[in-house]
């Protein structure tokens, strides 16, 4: 079975108000690439990761009149997907959801969210919120999820039971910043709110694994070592605390492992100078120990870093007009 990961930028605007896609010359979101070229893309890039279930962070919007299950349904009826079903969780007010587009005849993926919504100061429900102290002065933050995780009681099609946990965590970004000082505050300000997101998701991590789930956990944590000057200030990353001792992907273990020096990464993107890209790991797949026996197999869908995207000129040139996030999807014997 593959499953896979794909942050979608700007997917949301390839909807018209009935949530059918927009297949025109106007501008997709994405820079200097029109709606048409960015829809064919993605059919390119689904197409040929030929997933059965596919985590797409930030999803076509669920609003008044908007629906991300239709609109993820109508995409894969345009490209003849096999994962043609949609699935989602909770709503959110950002425009970018998150959904599991998937092959009904593989496995079936059900909206099963745990948790109370008062009273569980452990790991309440995703739609409420959490209480922590992250620093010394004995009081506590109260944290909300702009999206919440979006968690998944699966079946596969061998019987296999599974937890899948799609998440998009807090980006740490000064987005707004007028100047260094207050850039300086916000980033803060983000990196401990991103923190105590991990934190909360990690205990609902270790009560699945407690129970004896085997826990899948993908999607964009928006977060790895090293990735920015303030994570000194709290000891570690939040891809750190949600891989704890227990959970493995090879991408973060390698880059924990390679502070310096070239490590993979999921995405790209051009920097505000305009000179040149940054490119990061943000995207990942997690397994709990239970499912390391099930021969699992990642791959990060790199356009110049996988030889097999690099090769295949058309599929290369739809990953760099899609996203700019790549796919990451992960071969499991489930």
């Amino acid at each position: 079975m593959r499953l896979a990961t794909y942050n979608v930028e700007w997917f949301a605007n390839l909807f018209d108000e009935h949530d059918h896609l927009i297949v025109d010359d106007g501008w997709s979101g994405r820079r200097d690439v029109t709606r048409a070229q960015q829809a064919e893309a993605l059919g390119v890039v689904f197409s040929a990761l030929d997933a059965d279930a596919v985590l797409v962070v930030e999803a076509p919007n669920t609003g008044r009149n908007q629906s991300t299950v239709r609109a993820l349904e109508h995409f894969a009826a345009a490209f003849e997907l096999r994962a043609r079903r949609a699935v989602m969780g909770f709503a959110n007010d950002t425009h970018q959801e998150i959904a599991l587009l998937f092959d009904p005849d593989i496995l079936t993926a059900q909206h099963d969210p745990v948790g109370h919504t008062v009273g569980d100061p452990e790991a309440p429900r995703f739609d409420s919120s959490f209480r922590i102290d992250l620093d010394v002065d004995a009081t506590e933050d109260i944290v909300r999820f702009s999206k919440p995780p979006l968690e998944l009681a699966i079946t596969t099609g061998q019987g296999t039971a599974l937890r899948l946990i799609g998440a998009h965590l807090k980006s740490k970004a000064p987005h707004g910043a007028r100047n260094r000082d207050a850039a300086m505050r916000l980033s803060i300000a983000n990196r401990r709110k991103q923190l105590a997101q991990a934190i909360w998701l990690r205990r609902r991590i270790d009560r699945h694994i407690d129970d004896g789930d085997a826990v899948i956990l993908m999607g964009d944590l928006n977060d790895g070592p090293g990735l920015d000057e303030y994570e000194h200030l709290f000891g570690r990353s939040s891809v750190e605390i949600l891989l704890g001792d227990d959970l493995y992907d090879p991408h973060a273990r390698r880059a924990l492992q390679r502070r310096l020096g070239a490590h993979p990464t999921t995405a790209r993107f051009p920097r505000y100078e305009g000179n040149g890209y940054l490119q990061a790991l943000l995207d990942y797949i997690m397994l709990s120990p239970g499912l390391m026996s099930r021969r699992p197999a990642w791959r990060i869908w790199h356009p110049f870093d996988d030889a097999q995207c690099w090769e295949m000129a058309d599929l290369r040139q739809a990953l760099l007009r899609a996203s700019d996030h790549f796919p990451v999807s992960l071969d499991i014997d489930i």
